[in-house]
């Protein structure tokens, strides 16, 4: 499994030129007091502004559905690499920023989005365990009570915890998509299409519709 990552993250690494020529432009730092945030971390390695795969046209996506409101944006600030210790380090970043961006702007919702590592720190983010999946981590901060209601939904994609057949459950389930391509070996017990866990981009429309629905 973790050779399998490796592969999946050094194809990433090996497509940053291509990222960088390609990504939307998405503001990395919150703009003042938006309707919505869109709060995205990313895969291991993953290039883009908030993420090529996911977070940069999950962003594009949802500024045509959401019409009306205006959007900003937050890359959360974590390694994204193969230390023990990096979805920790974003799993606490992640609350931290929207706990102080709750605080800044009542009005505001947030829309939570979480690639491969990313989904992990999501998952430690609205408590759900990622420790024992591969870059996962035990659950070093969680949101707020007060903040719960603010969060619209959660977009996970290629989510580690899926293979070792757990699930986002509870409070923000039903608020939750969690999209894992079929053979993807980080998120399908068993899956041994590396190429499935870069197919992401592909799923940025519908999870911009759920997402949309939610706000």
């Amino acid at each position: 499994m973790r050779i399998r990552l490796c592969l999946a993250a050094l194809s990433l690494a090996g497509g940053a030129g291509l990222a960088t020529l390609s990504a939307p432009s998405a503001t990395a730092a919150a703009a003042a007091c938006s309707d919505v945030e869109v709060v995205s971390a990313r895969g291991t390695f993953e290039p883009g502004t908030l993420g090529f795969i996911v977070g940069d046209p999950v962003y594009s996506a949802l500024k045509k559905k959401a019409a009306g409101k205006s959007l900003s944006s937050y890359a959360v600030n974590y390694p994204a690499n193969l230390s023990p210790t990096s979805a920790a380090q974003g799993n606490a970043d992640l609350v931290n920023h929207v706990r102080s961006q709750a605080a800044a702007c009542p009005n505001q919702r947030f829309v939570l989005v979480g690639y491969s590592q990313g989904a992990n720190v999501v998952d430690n983010s609205i408590g759900i365990s990622s420790a024992g999946a591969v870059v996962g981590s035990p659950i070093v901060a969680t949101l707020p009570a007060a903040v719960e209601p603010k969060v619209a939904a959660v977009l996970l994609f290629g989510n580690p915890i899926r293979a070792l057949g757990k699930s986002v459950t509870g409070t923000y389930q039903s608020r939750t998509l969690d999209i894992c391509a079929k053979g993807d070996p980080v998120c399908e017990r068993g899956g041994g299409d590396t190429g499935a866990h870069l197919s992401y981009r592909d799923d940025a429309d519908t999870a911009a519709t759920f997402a949309a629905g939610k706000l």
